[in-house]
């Protein structure tokens, strides 16, 4: 009898992977593996795509990680640096940075003396109001930076978008429209498309792309599944079934008996739960799927358990079976929208007791 295991297809990533370079031929790569690359593995994941042209990570950890494990391809910390101790590390390991602050601009100048050269990328918030230089502060900005020798030329630009997984919501465009008047003719390489970008905004691909989710063969857009633009997901979550019980009409089921059987029926005891990163607010009907046919969870997600409503006349269930949580044939986004939540923070929250296996 299986453990909980998350098995991730480095085939389907590499699909997803060509399917993007497809949806934007004109474009350079940064596979964002931030995030232990959403889940599916930070230093396999960087093997699985050999051909992407740069890496994005969010921390110095994570590139440093990178280095660590042999991947010398070009390393973009998309959160920047956070302390001026940080700035020879990435030198040292030829790591590039997003500058987003003048605080950022300041400790670059008082780090002026270090040799070498630092491929700067200025982030521009248009809109997003995170991280960002203001339109306010461009021109100051990059005056600042054009004279510290430590940082090459041309700067490198980017932003990013707030609302780009809606569909018809215009700020997307005038996000864009922003950032291409404001960095007009300074030369340089440009980058604006995410995920959503990608797919919906095909005039923000610039000369670099940022793929995430779609990597991982998820959908970044509202109400929309990864296969619906041809799309494989990477990642099948499953546990296998430990229990096989009858229930009678009206026998109550789990943690303040939230479920009441309506008729005589069987149940399927599953061995997952929250303390695997299940979602503990999966409602009642969200689908599992066993021996390929879906059954809906009954009772709230426990600590280590789930159970699911086999119906009257369970004839096919037997304890040992596999049931699949999440993966190509139950898609990770349809489950998010049963746990009131984004398919994003289910496949980034499987606890360290969930096995992950990569298979070709």
């Amino acid at each position: 009898m299986s453990t909980v295991s998350a098995v991730i297809s480095r085939q389907a990533v590499k699909h997803n992977f060509a399917r993007i370079q497809s949806l934007a031929p004109n474009s350079k790569i940064i596979a964002i593996l931030k995030a232990n690359a959403y889940g599916h593995g930070l230093l396999e994941m960087a093997k699985t795509l050999p051909d992407c042209d740069a890496i994005g990570v969010a921390r110095l950890e994570e590139a440093l990680a990178l280095r660590a494990g042999g991947i010398v391809k070009p390393i973009l910390l998309l959160e920047g640096f956070f302390n001026p101790s940080d700035i020879p590390i990435l030198v040292t390991n030829n790591l590039q940075t997003v500058v987003h602050s003048l605080e950022q601009v300041e400790q670059l100048e008082q780090a002026s003396h270090l040799q070498g050269q630092l491929t700067v990328w200025l982030k521009i918030d248009t809109g997003m109001n995170r991280l960002g230089i203001n339109v306010q502060q461009f021109e100051l900005v990059t005056s600042r930076l054009q004279q510290i020798d430590l940082v090459a030329k041309p700067l490198n630009y980017m932003t990013h978008f707030a609302c780009a997984d809606e569909l018809n919501n215009p700020f997307t465009s005038e996000q864009a429209q922003q950032f291409y008047q404001l960095v007009d003719g300074l030369g340089g390489e440009l980058t604006l498309a995410n995920s959503a970008g990608i797919l919906a905004w095909p005039e923000t691909q610039a000369d670099w792309i940022r793929p995430g989710l779609l990597l991982y063969g998820c959908s970044p857009i509202i109400d929309r599944i990864g296969s619906d633009d041809g799309f494989i997901a990477a990642m099948t979550l499953s546990s296998s079934v430990i229990a096989v019980k009858k229930l009678s009409a009206g026998d109550k089921v789990g943690y303040g008996s939230s479920w009441i059987a309506a008729q005589d029926t069987t149940l399927a005891v599953i061995a997952i739960g929250y303390g695997d990163g299940y979602p503990r607010h999966a409602k009642d009907g969200t689908p599992v799927l066993i021996n390929s046919k879906r059954y809906p969870i009954v009772g709230r997600v426990s600590m280590d358990m789930i159970t699911v409503d086999l119906g009257p006349d369970n004839v096919s269930v037997q304890c040992g079976d596999k049931a699949i949580m999440w993966g190509q044939d139950l898609p990770v986004e349809e489950i998010a929208k049963y746990a009131d939540t984004i398919c994003y923070e289910l496949i980034l929250q499987l606890t360290s007791r969930v096995k992950i296996k990569f298979i070709d």
